[in-house]
């Protein structure tokens, strides 16, 4: 997994952003001006994404690669190793939860604009 791929990755996903609102190595991806996803641009060896939370437990027992959120509430986020034990597929399957987490937790208008 490199940084350009996961960004493309992101990127591609209907209304995502992305900024680098606390310094510039933090790289934040969002949907509805929400935060899905914060990665280092310098070193790219983790990638801080939201889990439901029974989920996140499991995934922390499985794998040695990922743990609670670095900087981040550690029920509700994993920090998930780009270099570690963790698959590719794996790592894109979590991104894809975390969006879909932040997108549901939108109000249904801002929804709408942007899956129409």
């Amino acid at each position: 997994m490199t940084l350009t791929y996961f960004r493309d990755y992101c990127l591609a996903k209907p209304g995502v952003t992305e900024d680098t609102p606390f310094d510039k190595d933090a790289l934040c991806f969002r949907v509805g001006g929400k935060i899905f996803s914060i990665t280092s641009i310098n070193s790219f060896q983790y990638i801080n994404l939201k889990c439901d939370p029974e989920r996140a437990v499991l995934l922390r027992e499985e794998f040695e690669g990922i743990t609670p959120g670095y900087h981040m509430n550690k029920k509700q986020w994993n920090s998930v190793s780009t270099t570690g034990n963790v698959p590719d597929t794996l790592i894109l399957e979590l991104a894809d939860h975390s969006y879909e987490l932040i997108f549901g937790s939108l109000p249904k208008k801002i929804q709408a604009q942007i899956r129409p």
